[in-house]
């Protein structure tokens, strides 16, 4: 269907526009111009703008620009938390949920739950958010659990409107094969419920660039979505390029190619921009030693690590051994080569015996970090036994093969010592790296799941191999969305000694 056709349908009085888009094909575009056409006639109310990724967030932000008075974005999450913070008495919850939710086993998921059943049961409070936000666009809809889902729709049976994006072939796939197929059935539900229901199949982000390499990527988009291959034995499109390698390091996540197959991978990796994909965090530390370093590892919004230990810090607090162990532990997370045997263990045995021990070299180094851990036997110990070991990778020759993965990851640990408490210090400074909107580098690694939402000129998705992408629909799913995040240039590492069922080779 054509732009014009959807643009027509999201600026109708339909209470409920679906509109269903591959990735590239302008379901951003259509939503922020929509927003930018009514919100400034909403009179008190604001025009909300609801995603899944904290990427999506930024690319509306900025096409949204100078309109911050009038539309709010907000994560799904994020809105929940907004939610549950006003209503926390009522759902049995501290007054910080967002901290709360972080540190319970699936807090978020429940925190989801309470959030959609107190809506359901009390409609005067989803009639008071309706009445704040009386327009409310839903970006990577596909990706709503039932109750995420469910806290929109009691906002749209409240009054507001609702405008809901997806595509079925981006789908975070975590859940069991029943939840897989009650997703699928919600979004069938919701087309068919809905007032207006409209397609985009006009691959935009290409038009620019390789109009081909876009048509082609539509293409593969299908072949995956019907169960099939996708082919390259034939003529490949002007962008796209094939290099067959097999991953042959021994190591599990691990990367390596034969010597003469790894020179036309270097070489694309010189282009001023390049974004490499891979499918997991573990392989995304081996390529950035695979490329000796030179590029960085995309961080983007998500802090695993330190909220692991922000949750340790509470936890083990005035417990200075289990400090210096979640310390070590968090380390291992986000650098290479501090390893136990080379330093951690060490380290943690000079917290158990207080540094009482006189000693030399790098056990001297080493009990002087744990000493901050000793002597402040909280997250603030563990922030200046960590800037410590930043100054060690610095100057001390002992120290030099400690490399940080996740260098912003490292220095917001840092960071939080200057905070009484930890769970406020996280939360803050997750605030400011929301608000500051980190933006990829000319040059990152980066995990499939990471890049959702986002488009980079050329990029490079390795190893397509058996063992990444096998014959599931989470494989399919996850294979299309790296395919698409290039806009000129594309080069696929496939295995042939492994391959996939998904490629025909």
């Amino acid at each position: 269907m054509s732009d014009a056709t959807v643009a027509e349908a999201l600026r109708s009085t339909a209470p409920l526009a679906v509109v269903e888009a591959p990735g590239g094909c302008g379901k951003t575009y259509q939503g922020a111009s929509y927003a930018r056409d009514v919100a400034p006639g909403l009179g008190e109310g604001r025009l909300l703008i609801v995603t899944h990724t904290n990427a999506a967030c930024d690319v509306f932000a900025e096409r949204t620009r100078g309109l911050s008075r009038r539309v709010e974005i907000r994560t799904i999450d994020g809105l929940i938390i907004e939610i549950a913070s006003a209503y926390h008495n009522a759902l049995g919850l501290p007054a910080d949920v967002g901290a709360w939710a972080r540190r319970e086993p699936n807090g978020y998921a429940i925190l989801a739950d309470r959030t959609a059943r107190l809506l359901a049961q009390c409609p005067m409070i989803a009639s008071c958010i309706a009445r704040r936000y009386p327009i409310i666009i839903c970006d990577e809809h596909q990706d709503a659990c039932a109750d995420r889902h469910a806290v929109v729709m009691s906002l749209h049976k409240a009054g507001s409107m609702l405008r809901v994006f997806a595509d079925p072939m981006q789908m975070i796939f975590t859940g069991t094969a029943a939840e897989t197929a009650a997703a699928e059935q919600r979004w069938a539900n919701l087309k068919k419920a809905a007032d207006r229901f409209e397609e985009l199949d006009t691959p935009h982000r290409w038009a620019n660039a390789q109009p081909a390499l876009g048509a082609w990527i539509l293409e593969a988009r299908a072949a995956l979505r019907d169960g099939g291959q996708i082919d390259l034995t034939g003529a490949l499109p002007a962008g796209l390029t094939v290099h067959y390698a097999d991953n042959v390091a021994q190591q599990n996540m691990g990367f390596r190619v034969a010597g003469n197959l790894s020179q036309p991978i270097y070489a694309r990796a010189n282009l001023q921009s390049m974004l490499v994909l891979t499918g997991h965090n573990e392989r995304v530390k081996a390529l950035r030693a695979f490329f000796n370093r030179r590029m960085p590892i995309w961080e983007g919004h998500v802090r695993d690590a330190l909220v692991g230990l922000v949750a340790d810090a509470r936890n083990q607090q005035g417990n200075a051994a289990g400090l210096a162990q979640s310390t070590v532990t968090f380390v291992g997370s986000i650098a290479t080569g501090f390893s136990p045997t080379a330093f951690g263990n060490r380290f943690v045995a000079e917290a158990e015996q207080e540094c009482s021990k006189p000693c030399n070299g790098k056990p001297h180094h080493l009990q002087a970090m744990a000493r901050y851990i000793v002597e402040t036997p909280d997250h603030r110990g563990v922030a200046r036994a960590l800037d410590y070991l930043r100054w060690l990778v610095a100057n001390e020759p002992a120290f030099s093969d400690v490399k940080f993965d996740h260098g912003r990851e490292f220095a917001e640990a840092i960071e939080l010592g200057r905070y009484d408490d930890p769970d406020n210090g996280f939360a803050e400074i997750a605030r400011r790296r929301s608000h500051a909107r980190p933006k990829l580098p000319p040059k990152a690694i980066s995990t499939i799941h990471k890049a959702k939402g986002l488009e980079f000129d050329n990029v490079m998705l390795l190893p397509c191999d058996r063992a990444n992408f096998g014959d599931t629909k989470a494989a399919r799913a996850k294979l299309y969305v790296a395919l698409s995040r290039a806009t000129t240039s594309l080069l696929l590492v496939v295995s042939k000694a492994k391959p996939s069922p998904l490629f025909k080779i």
